[in-house]
């Protein structure tokens, strides 16, 4: 299993957007990351310094971490191209049904963070059942 550090799933992000914007080729990730990016324009900004790579984005501070949610938004989408946990496919054409789809994979995102820090708190697995609970919990919620 690949498990980048921070630092390279930094430097990942930065040279998929340095190389969007000269104009480079991508890889396929590359290119599925930058589609993310281009829908974040918030973060442009950040991708663009040079010290980006070593930046906090502490949450007190009122600030979202561009990285993580990036990271996040590329997760999602491999979970949903091959429907892993089983069902999140189904949750999320549901979601879509109320939601754009950006909006929907935010829906699916406070999902993942929430059983990931509970998982990270309790020093327990990650669960999919209650990933997927959460989930379909969102699909009635406007």
């Amino acid at each position: 299993m690949f498990n980048p550090s921070r630092e390279q799933v930094r430097h990942f992000f930065t040279d998929a957007w340095r190389k969007h914007r000269q104009a480079g080729i991508l890889t396929p990730l590359e290119s599925m990351a930058v589609d993310w990016i281009l829908q974040h324009p918030e973060y442009h900004g950040v991708l663009e310094h040079p010290d980006a790579v070593d930046a906090d984005f502490p949450v007190e501070g009122g600030q979202t971490n561009p990285f993580l949610h990036l990271s996040m938004h590329l997760a999602i989408s491999e979970q949903l191209s091959i429907d892993h946990p089983p069902g999140i496919k189904a949750a999320y054409d549901q979601l879509l049904a109320t939601r754009d789809a950006h909006e929907a994979v935010h829906e699916i995102m406070e999902c993942l963070g929430e059983v990931v820090w509970e998982a990270q708190r309790m020093g327990t697995p990650f669960s999919n059942d209650t990933y997927l609970d959460l989930i379909r919990r969102r699909v009635t919620r406007l």
